[in-house]
C-alpha cells in the first residue's frame, strides 16, 4: 500500500511511495502531526540521480522490520533537495556542523518536533561496516536520546539553530577591499590548488569547477601582462582538456557525468546534471573562442546537442538529471565490451574506436569499459600511417553506430522535473552557442526556453516559481531570479532584442524588493513572501552551481550599464563586499563571486552602434561577440523588426550617425572616444575589443 508521497510530482519523492516507511511529503500537516505526537522527525533529503540515495533505500527504507521502527518512533519526512533547495540548504549546514565540516546525500537528519536539527549524518548501512554503525542502531539510539534527555536535545537543536543564524555574516567578514592586486592574489591561491599533473582543484573524487576557470579566463584577459598571465590560461585550457578526454565525457552522446571519482577524469559518477552540462558547455564555448581551440567548440557543441536530444520538453523546458544507474547498476547504460564493439562493427572501424578511445578485453572499469580519450586521431594517424581523414572518418561512423545500439539499452530513469534557475543556466549556454558556433538554432533553443518559463514558471501575480512537474511547485528562490536575469542578459546579446533587457530590468527589480537585506549588503537565498522556516539564510559559498548572490551581482552590474541606474551597481558592490572574506580567504569556494568581483573592478567598455540601414551580418557577429566578451552593447539600426526599449534612450544622447553611414561609439567609464565611422572601420576596432 503506497505512503503519502503518493500524491507527489517529485520523481525522487515517487520512488519512495512504495516504501513500507510512512514517509510523508514536508508541510504543515506532517509539522503538525509531529508537534501533537511529541515525536522526533527523520528528516531523508536526497534526489532521483543520487545512487547512494537509492543504495539507501534498497538497503534500509524496503525494509519492513527498519520500516515498523521509523513508523513507531518518528515522524518520516522526505524531501527532494532540487524542489526545496532551501530545507536542504538549511539542513546540510547543520549536519555539517554537527559532523565537522562533512556531508553530502542522502542527508539523514533528526530534528525536534519544531524543526530543529539535534543529530544527523549521510548514508548508514544496513549492517554495522567500515567503522560505522548500522542504520536501525542510529534509529534505536536516536529515539533513546530523544525520549531520556530531552532537555539536552532541545538545548543543542536551539545552539544549533542560532549558530545558523550567523553563519553568513560569519563566513563572509572581510575587508571588503576590492582591486586588481586582491584579485590577482585570488587567482594565485587558485592556481596553488590546481592539479598540473591530472587537472583539477584538489584530489579525487574530481568536480568540474567552470565558475573558477570562468575567473581565471577572464582575468587573464584583463590582466593580459600580469607576469601570471600564461599560467591562468594554461590552466583553464589544461582542466578543459583533461575533462573531455577522460570518461567523465560522454564521447558518444556529449555531455559531462556529475564527477570523476579517480583523479584522473576517467571513471564518472555516472549521473548526467543539467546545471554541469550547461556551466560547462558555455565554458568551453567560451574558451573555444579565446584561444582559438576547435575542439573546445566542439564539445560546447555536442553538450549542448546532447541537450536538445536527450534532456528537453516538448514545449522548451529542460529536464533536470539522469541517473547514474540503469537496471539497478552504476554505468550499466554507458560502459561497454570489446567483443561487443567488435560484433557491432566491421573490423577496421572496432579497431579504430578501440584505439581511440582506449577499449581492451580486460576492460578498465568492473570488467568493462568506460570510453575515454586514450590516443587522439592525429596521433594514431601518425602511429599507423594513415591519414587523418580516414581515420576521422571511421571513428565518426563508429561513434554513430554505438551510439545507435546505445540507444537500444534500458536508460537510465530522467528526473523530468522542470528548475527555473538550471533552465536559466541552460539558457545562457544555449546562447553563447548561438554566438560562438553562429548556430541560429541555439538561439531558437534559448528562445522557447524562456518561453517555457514563462508559461509554465510565472506565478500569477508574476513572480517566479521554482519548479514545474505538470504543476507548479514552490515560491522562486533568489537563484531563480538571479539566474534568470542573467539568462535574459545572454539572450539580449544574440539579436540585440530590447525585450529581453525590459524583462530582465522587472526580475532585478523583483529580486531586490523580495530578497535584499540592504544593512548587510547580500541576499537572503529565500523571499519574504517564502514559507518561514527556522533560520533564513543567506549564502554566497558555491557548491554545484553559483551561488545566488555572486549571481545577482553578476547580472545587477551589467545591468546597471544598460539601464543607466547606477544603484543596481552600487547594490552589485555591496554584495561582493559582504562575500569579499571569501575571495580573501577561500576563493575555491566563490569563483562566480569572483567573476562579479572582476566586472566591477575591471568593467569592459560600453559600445553604441547606430544605423539608418540595416547591420550587416558579419557587423552583427562582430556586436555578438563583444558582448558576450562582457562588453554592454546598444545597437539601434534601421532593421523593421528591432523594437526600441525606452530605457536604452539615454544611450542615444549625443551619439547620432555621422553622415550616411553607420556609426560606433565606444566609450569606458563614462569617457567616449571620437566616433568610428562606416563599416569596415567599426569591425576592425571591435576585432580589438573581442
Amino acid at each position: 500500500m503506497p505512503n503519502q508521497l503518493i500524491e507527489a510530482t517529485s520523481p525522487y519523492l515517487l520512488q519512495h511511495a512504495h516504501n513500507p516507511v510512512d514517509w510523508r511529503p514536508w508541510g504543515d500537516a506532517a509539522m503538525a502531526l509531529a508537534r501533537t505526537s511529541d515525536k522526533p522527525i527523520f528528516l531523508s533529503i536526497g534526489y532521483s540521480a543520487c545512487h547512494w540515495c537509492h543504495v539507501m533505500e534498497r538497503e534500509s527504507f524496503e525494509n519492513v522490520e527498519t520500516a515498523e521502527f521509523l513508523n513507531a518512533h518518528f515522524i518520516s519526512i522526505k524531501v527532494d533537495r532540487e524542489e526545496r533547495p532551501d530545507l536542504d540548504q538549511i539542513y546540510m549546514q547543520a549536519v555539517m556542523a554537527l559532523r565537522g565540516g562533512h556531508g553530502g546525500w542522502p542527508l539523514s537528519a533528526f530534528l525536534t518536533p519544531a524543526g530543529h536539527v539535534f543529530f544527523g549524518g549521510t548514508y548508514w548501512p544496513p549492517e554495522p561496516r567500515f567503522g560505522m554503525p548500522s542504520f536501525r542502531q542510529i534509529l534505536e539510539r536516536v529515539a533513546e536520546v530523544f525520549r531520556t534527555r530531552r532537555e539536552e536535545v532541545e538545548a543543542q537543536a536551539q545552539e544549533i539553530t542560532a549558530w545558523l543564524g550567523q553563519l553568513s555574516a560569519a563566513r563572509t567578514s572581510g575587508s571588503g577591499a576590492l582591486t586588481h592586486s586582491s584579485l590577482s592574489s585570488a587567482a594565485r591561491r587558485l592556481v596553488e590548488s590546481y592539479d598540473f599533473a591530472q587537472g583539477g582543484f584538489g584530489g579525487a573524487p574530481k568536480f568540474p569547477h567552470s565558475m573558477q576557470l570562468d575567473f581565471l579566463l577572464r582575468w587573464s584577459q584583463v590582466e593580459d601582462q600580469h607576469q601570471d598571465r600564461e599560467t591562468w590560461v594554461n590552466v583553464v585550457a589544461h582542466n578543459l582538456e583533461c575533462m573531455y578526454r577522460g570518461g567523465i565525457y560522454d564521447h558518444l552522446g556529449g555531455g559531462f557525468a556529475r564527477y570523476s571519482v579517480d583523479d584522473q577524469w576517467l571513471v564518472p559518477h555516472f549521473e548526467k546534471m543539467l546545471y554541469d552540462n550547461a556551466l560547462l558547455a558555455k565554458s568551453y564555448l567560451m574558451a573555444g573562442q579565446a584561444f582559438h581551440r576547435p575542439d573546445f567548440v566542439t564539445v560546447g557543441r555536442e553538450t549542448l546537442d546532447y541537450l536538445l536530444r536527450d534532456m528537453r520538453h516538448p514545449d522548451g523546458g529542460f529536464y533536470s538529471a539522469e541517473d547514474a544507474d540503469s537496471e539497478g547498476v552504476e554505468g550499466k547504460f554507458y560502459v561497454w565490451d570489446r567483443r561487443e564493439i567488435e560484433a557491432l562493427l566491421d573490423a577496421h572501424t572496432a579497431r579504430v574506436v578501440c584505439e581511440v578511445y582506449g577499449v581492451t578485453h580486460s576492460g578498465n572499469f568492473e570488467g568493462r569499459n568506460i570510453l575515454h580519450l586514450a590516443e587522439p586521431v592525429d596521433h594514431l594517424a601518425r602511429r599507423w600511417g594513415q591519414e587523418i581523414d580516414d581515420l576521422t572518418s571511421a571513428l565518426q561512423t563508429g561513434r554513430e553506430l554505438l551510439l545507435g545500439a546505445r540507444s537500444r539499452r534500458v536508460r537510465p530513469l530522467r528526473d523530468e522535473k522542470i528548475l527555473t534557475n538550471w533552465n536559466a543556466l541552460a539558457i545562457s549556454a544555449f546562447s553563447a552557442g548561438a554566438v560562438v558556433c553562429d548556430e541560429p538554432r541555439y538561439y531558437r533553443a534559448a528562445q522557447q526556453a524562456w518561453g517555457f518559463v514563462e508559461q509554465h514558471l510565472m506565478a500569477v501575480e508574476g513572480g517566479l516559481l521554482h519548479s514545474w512537474m505538470g504543476k507548479p511547485g514552490p515560491s522562486g528562490f533568489l537563484d531563480d531570479y538571479a539566474f534568470s536575469v542573467a539568462a535574459l542578459l545572454d539572450l539580449y546579446m544574440v539579436e540585440f532584442d530590447e525585450r529581453y533587457l525590459e524583462r530582465a530590468a522587472d526580475l532585478a527589480a523583483t529580486m531586490l524588493e523580495l530578497f535584499g537585506d540592504e544593512p548587510s549588503g547580500g541576499l537572503y537565498f529565500t523571499g519574504s513572501h517564502a514559507e518561514q522556516l527556522i533560520v533564513r539564510l543567506k549564502e554566497f559559498q558555491e557548491s554545484s552551481i553559483p551561488s545566488g548572490n555572486a549571481m545577482a551581482a553578476c547580472a545587477l552590474v551589467r545591468l546597471a550599464r544598460y539601464m543607466d541606474q547606477p544603484e543596481w551597481a552600487e547594490r552589485a558592490l555591496a554584495i561582493v563586499q559582504a562575500g569579499s572574506g571569501l575571495i580573501e580567504t577561500a576563493p575555491l569556494a566563490c569563483g562566480q563571486l569572483l567573476v562579479a568581483a572582476s566586472e566591477l573592478v575591471a568593467p569592459r567598455p560600453e559600445i553604441v552602434l547606430v544605423s539608418q540601414q540595416p547591420i550587416e551580418d558579419a557587423t552583427k557577429r562582430a556586436l555578438q561577440l563583444v558582448a558576450m566578451n562582457g562588453s554592454s552593447v546598444v545597437m539601434r539600426d534601421g532593421h523593421a523588426n528591432r523594437t526600441g526599449s525606452p530605457w536604452l534612450d539615454w544611450h542615444l544622447r549625443g551619439r547620432e550617425q555621422v553622415g550616411d553611414e553607420a556609426t560606433l561609439f565606444v566609450c569606458h567609464q563614462g569617457a567616449c572616444g571620437p566616433p568610428i565611422v562606416g563599416v569596415q572601420q567599426i569591425e576592425q576596432v571591435l576585432k580589438t575589443l573581442t
